[in-house]
């Protein structure tokens, strides 16, 4: 999956997602709610005064930072101050940056994963897809690393759209310093899971405060022209053009993340996500099922036998593995997403071998028989669009489900043979 070093690199796209229907936040205690939508700022949106330069920007981020430190309650530990760069320069600040957040190794990897699994198409290449994301609109940038944030301005000026998308971003420096973004991320490789449903808690926090900031400092008027932006039509062509599997996954931090986020705020104010930060969920499971997250219900642990690659031969070796979770398995189901409602757990690796062979073994844990028997009946459809002849078999049965594909039928045979699978 996208494997960003800085949280929010991609942030422009998910904003887009509120012209299609993403929730906002539309109740709260305080302040109180009227809902609007929000998204990557649009170049045809009518520039304010401050957008004309009518009012110093430093002076109007200096206000927006320490009304989102009341609002969010979260005082500023180091001074936090802008880069404002135009849309071109952003692209290149992220695009250098690009192999180092996602090396071309884990890029081919994930590559050769989603053609396997059917999820792109043998001509799509992810490294394109990711250029396009870069370079169709991009917002604002939080680099925890560097610990610089960047704000775009089309006009060269601080109007109402770059102002919200500067309280997104500054929301994210706030977060930096209190709770360390960086330690979201670490262990994490293969465990796409766990990073989606982190990301979910971090950008549905911007998103709800982002909205928070929106509804106490805006008019009406400015208003207007934010919900203008949101109907870009460049942004929202890029989104369309991305991939089911990656769009989903830049999207669900943008929805799934704010209605979890607004669900625990509304319950126990900002000091309860404060506490999120601290044991953040664990899977998209307890993201979109907030009450397991609340009884902190882990994923079953699902091994997978140890020497598959050696046991299928010389020149075979692991792509990668990976735990795709509630969520990515029901984008991957396609016609059926529901039937992965009762995930348990689960773990995937892709083998490849001589001459372009591969096989893929994944292994399913549900939380009962029937929800087993409900996967069963849509994985079966989705294997048949795989990128080669694939299987669904129960293996030991019960709460228990095998996906095997291969390269071939040959390759398919042979690891379902490894796995006690053939028949």
């Amino acid at each position: 999956m996208i494997r960003p070093r800085r949280f929010a690199v991609l942030l422009a796209v998910a904003l887009t997602t509120a012209a299609c229907g993403s929730p906002t936040p539309s109740m709260s205690p305080s302040p109180s709610a009227s809902a609007v939508a929000s998204a990557a700022p649009s170049a045809t949106a009518a520039p304010s005064a401050a957008a004309t330069g009518s009012v110093r920007p430093s002076r109007t981020y200096a206000e927006i930072n320490a009304q989102v430190q009341a609002i969010r309650g979260l005082d500023e530990k180091t001074p936090i101050e802008p880069d404002i760069v135009s849309p071109a320069e952003l692209a290149t600040v992220i695009r250098a940056s690009f192999d180092h957040d996602y090396p071309p190794d884990q890029v081919a990897a994930d590559q050769a994963l989603y053609r396997a699994l059917g999820l792109i198409g043998p001509d799509v290449k992810l490294a394109d897809v990711f250029v396009d994301l870069l370079e169709s609109q991009v917002a604002g940038l939080y680099d925890p690393v560097a610990k610089k944030l960047y704000v775009v301005s089309k006009a060269g000026g601080v109007g109402p759209v770059e102002q919200v998308f500067y309280s997104h971003e500054y929301d994210h420096a706030l977060q930096d310093q209190h709770f360390g973004l960086q330690r979201l991320q670490e262990g994490l490789r293969g465990q796409s899971d766990t990073l989606l449903a982190h990301q979910a808690l971090v950008e549905g926090d911007a998103y709800v405060l982002m909205t928070y900031w929106l509804q106490q400092n805006l008019d009406a008027s400015e208003i207007q022209q934010v919900i203008a932006a949101s109907g870009d039509p460049e942004a929202l062509a890029a989104l369309q053009r991305i991939p089911p599997i990656v769009q989903a996954q830049i999207l669900f931090a943008a929805t799934q993340g704010t209605q979890f986020v607004l669900g625990q705020q509304i319950a126990g104010g900002w000091p309860v996500i404060d506490k999120d930060f601290a044991e953040p969920p664990a899977t998209t499971e307890q993201v979109l099922h907030p009450e397991k997250y609340d009884a902190r219900e882990p994923a079953v642990a699902v091994p997978l036998p140890t020497g598959l690659a050696t046991k299928m031969g010389a020149g075979w070796s692991v792509a990668t593995e990976d735990t795709f979770g509630e969520h990515q398995i029901g984008i991957w189901l396609a016609a059926a997403p529901d039937a992965a409602a009762g995930w348990g757990g689960d773990r995937l690796t892709l083998l490849q071998g001589p001459k372009n062979a591969w096989a893929l073994a994944w292994r399913t844990a549900w939380d009962t028989a029937a929800d087993a028997a409900d996967f069963e009946t849509a994985a079966a459809k989705a294997v048949a669009k795989a990128g080669g002849p694939g299987q669904v078999l129960p293996g030991e049965g019960g709460t228990t489900r095998w996906v095997v594909i291969g390269s071939d039928a040959a390759a398919l045979g042979k690891i379902a043979g490894i796995l006690g699978l053939a028949g």
